[in-house]
């Protein structure tokens, strides 16, 4: 059995994270290696893949914008599944810009298999 919300607690911050290597490393605890990331039409498989997912969101979000993501409320855990909700904010100001919900197949070690993310607004 996994912790939920600890999972999601490092899903959120591994989007927040500045130092490359600790993003590396932190993909490779998450994901499965042939684990999936879909997000509107992109489709990201493997570490390398992922890695520049979040590396590419990273630098536009958080580097060059600003802005933060933080879970917002409680992870939920239903067999093989976790779900929980994000928002992405402006730190200064508090406001929230962007919220979503990531929808995540996990296998037995509790590594993510398939990553839906769905933005909400």
């Amino acid at each position: 059995m996994i912790d939920a919300q600890l999972l999601a607690e490092r899903y959120a911050a591994l989007w927040n994270e500045t130092d490359p290597a600790t993003r590396r490393a932190t993909i490779e605890a998450l994901w499965r290696p042939d684990g999936h990331h879909f997000v509107n039409a992109t489709h990201a498989q493997g570490f390398d893949a992922l890695e520049q997912r979040v590396r590419g969101s990273h630098e536009k979000n958080v580097r060059d914008a600003g802005h933060s993501f933080r879970l917002a409320g409680l992870a939920r855990q239903l067999l093989g599944v976790v779900t929980f909700n994000w928002q992405m904010v402006q730190p200064a100001t508090s406001a929230v810009l962007a919220t979503g919900l990531e929808f995540l197949e996990i296998d037995d070690g509790g590594r993510i298999v398939r990553d839906w993310q769905f933005i909400v607004g």
